[in-house]
């Protein structure tokens, strides 16, 4: 049972939280900007706001600039955040691989590595990732000033509160406690998130949809997938995974599906669905300019563009099926902006229309006018998704925190 000194020590430790987190989150969106600037937009005490910007200059997290132009008394100096002496590893952990990115605190790639972990266990995915990270660490120390984090996404399923992955496609895993081992290993903060909610994140914060609080991500590529963004933040439930898409059923009477169901829209909107597609069509001779020894999704995306009818029908095609569940996931979310995803973009000429079809007559009228639908801005094969975490670990106060304390 929590005492009552225990629980005002707690109290007060969660306000200062949250006031440093509300400082920084201001002086990184708005920046340059002055303390009494800061204080009006807070609603915090310019005392308030003068000692905690004087902790996080001490602590190298924002500087100050050069005066603002006076406004008649004394002039205001100006602040910014501070990102190039603080780096995060961010690590993509895909179906036997990993790309590890080394970033600095705005965002900015500075090195990438690609390392094969063809591993069958948890303890051996786990000691190889760790391998991975040190060897990547050592590569780039010269480029190392201070790491603050390291963050992984993965598909599967992921409780990010607890740290723990409960499920991943191609291995057996049992409550692998990933966050606690990754901090007992290097002694760094840790994060891990489900790849697809975090390139929505991303998306907010450094894409397509950073100009709104509410959007709706949906990416193909070995599945689909998609991550809702809700003011501002990932929509997750208290089960922590949603936005399963690619298992909306569109076609009663379509392929049986890895889940058991039959015409789930992975069946259709997938890499290998769509490149299958097209080969089952050239073996009945429909005439192309592609063929069955070449049939990869980044050809067929470049046939679609080129004017080629069986590439181009079957973009239409995914695109029609995709736009059923978008127009399923409008209806009950009535997000600001859609952004599709994945490689098949390539072909956006081809496949947003489509999609935008279904949405005109299968979405409320309220929820799609003036919606937009657009390509992502993300690579998502980069590991920026991951870097998406510690960015929001920063402006929530939590990562933040534990800087200024350490």
């Amino acid at each position: 049972m929590t005492t009552g000194g225990q629980a005002q020590i707690g109290n007060v430790d969660l306000v200062k939280q949250l006031n440093s987190a509300a400082v920084y989150r201001l002086i990184d969106r708005q920046g340059p900007i002055s303390r009494i600037q800061v204080a009006e937009h807070s609603q915090l005490a310019p005392a308030s706001v003068t000692k905690i910007t004087r902790q996080l200059i001490e602590r190298g997290l924002i500087k100050e600039v050069d005066q603002q132009a006076s406004t008649g008394g004394r002039r205001a100096i100006s602040i910014v955040t501070e990102t190039r002496g603080f780096n995060t590893i961010g690590v993509r952990l895909g179906r036997g691989d990993a790309t590890l990115t080394l970033f600095d605190l705005s965002g900015k790639a500075l090195a990438e590595e690609y390392y094969s972990l063809p591993q069958h266990t948890q303890n051996e995915l786990e000691n190889a990732l760790f391998e991975a990270i040190s060897n990547f660490k050592e590569l780039h120390q010269r480029k190392l000033r201070e790491l603050i984090a390291i963050a992984v996404i993965l598909p599967g399923l992921v409780d990010p509160q607890q740290g723990v992955i409960r499920y991943m496609p191609h291995i057996s895993v049992n409550e692998w406690p990933l966050v606690f081992n990754l901090e007992q290993k290097f002694n760094v903060a840790s994060f891990i998130g489900h790849d697809i909610r975090c390139l929505a994140l991303a998306e907010h914060y450094f894409g397509a949809s950073r100009d709104c609080d509410d959007s709706i991500l949906v990416r193909v590529h070995r599945g689909t997938g998609a991550g809702i963004i809700a003011n501002g933040h990932i929509f997750l439930g208290c089960k922590g995974n949603v936005g399963e898409l690619g298992h909306i059923q569109v076609d009663p009477l379509g392929e049986r599906c890895h889940c058991g169901n039959f015409g789930c829209l992975e069946t259709i909107a997938a890499n290998s669905a769509i490149e299958h597609r097209v080969r089952t069509l050239l073996t009945q001779n429909y005439p192309s300019t592609l063929t069955a020894e070449d049939c990869q999704i980044d050809t067929i995306c470049q046939a679609a563009n080129a004017g080629d009818m069986l590439a181009t029908e079957v973009i239409e095609h995914v695109g029609r099926h995709l736009g059923k569940a978008v127009a399923i996931a409008i209806n009950l979310f009535n997000p600001q902006k859609v952004v599709i995803a994945g490689e098949v973009t390539q072909a956006d000429k081809v496949l947003l229309p489509a999609v935008e079809g279904c949405i005109n007559t299968q979405a409320l009228k309220d929820f799609r006018d003036d919606l937009p639908v657009v390509r992502s801005e993300i690579d998502h094969h980069s590991a920026i998704g991951a870097f998406a975490l510690v960015k929001r670990a920063m402006l929530n106060g939590l990562l933040l925190q534990r800087l200024l304390e350490a």
